[in-house]
């Protein structure tokens, strides 16, 4: 992967996968499954929300179950990045749906703390900014894969500061926190993009355009871009978001 830009053969198997059209097929492919997750979070999130503040659904409130919320999504990625191989596809495609679901369900409690106009809004300052750097990562002719490494030691970074600044309540240190956040995760939608699309050109190589194996690259592809989009969201609502009085 590291060698995807810099080697000849790799360089040509780009491009015929590009020149043929199996590359922007595929690509279609990842952004709609990625799509429809996405859709299934925001819709969840948006019912489950309006029953939260309309005094229903307070369960979900209760400490016990308030975890569960919290950590189930966990469960179902780590569920498909290491089981998606002994999964078939359409089992696969039920956890990503359900995934997504659970998702929505903690993403719940944002209504609760921003106004519905300054979610909406930051949504499609979101949409803005992932597409112009996914439309990076599919353009451009520099390799980005020297940008994973530290793009991946900042995620542990803001986990980190995220964990120290539950006891030090420090106002400052989330704002930075968030600016960091948002130039993460800009990074890695470029970077996740032009890997995803080298994946999807050795995929089809070995396995046929048709095949589960491609199917399923073009899943987790969907997933990793899902991952980057719903965080740079949360950064971005963090610095933008109007608080509710």
């Amino acid at each position: 992967m590291n060698n995807y830009y810099g080697n000849t053969w790799e360089e040509q198997r780009k491009q015929e996968f590009i020149s043929s059209g199996l590359a922007s097929t595929f690509m279609r492919q990842v952004y709609a499954i990625m799509a429809v997750g996405l859709f299934i979070t925001g819709l969840t999130a948006w019912f489950v929300g309006g029953q939260l503040l309309a005094g229903e659904w307070q369960f979900l409130l209760d400490s016990p179950t308030r975890y569960i919320v919290m950590f189930a999504p966990l469960a179902f990625v780590l569920a498909l990045s290491f089981g998606i191989n002994k999964m078939s596809y359409p089992v696969a495609n039920l956890v990503f749906g359900l995934y997504a679901l659970v998702n929505g369900i903690t993403f719940s409690f944002i209504f609760f703390v921003f106004t519905i106009d300054s979610i909406a809004t930051t949504f499609f300052i979101t949409a803005g900014m992932f597409g112009a750097m996914a439309l990076y990562g599919l353009t451009t002719k520099k390799d980005l894969s020297s940008w994973g490494s530290i793009l991946i030691m900042g995620v542990f970074g803001l986990i980190i500061a995220g964990i120290a600044n539950i006891w030090l309540q420090s106002g400052m240190l989330s704002f930075v926190q968030s600016i960091i956040g948002v130039v993460i995760f800009c990074g890695l939608t470029a970077y996740d993009t032009q890997k995803i699309m080298a994946i999807g050109a050795e995929a089809h190589t070995q396995h046929g355009a048709e095949s589960v194996s491609v199917q399923k690259v073009a899943l987790m592809g969907a997933l990793s871009l899902y991952l980057d989009f719903i965080n740079l969201f949360w950064y971005l609502l963090r610095l933008f978001g109007g608080r509710r009085d």
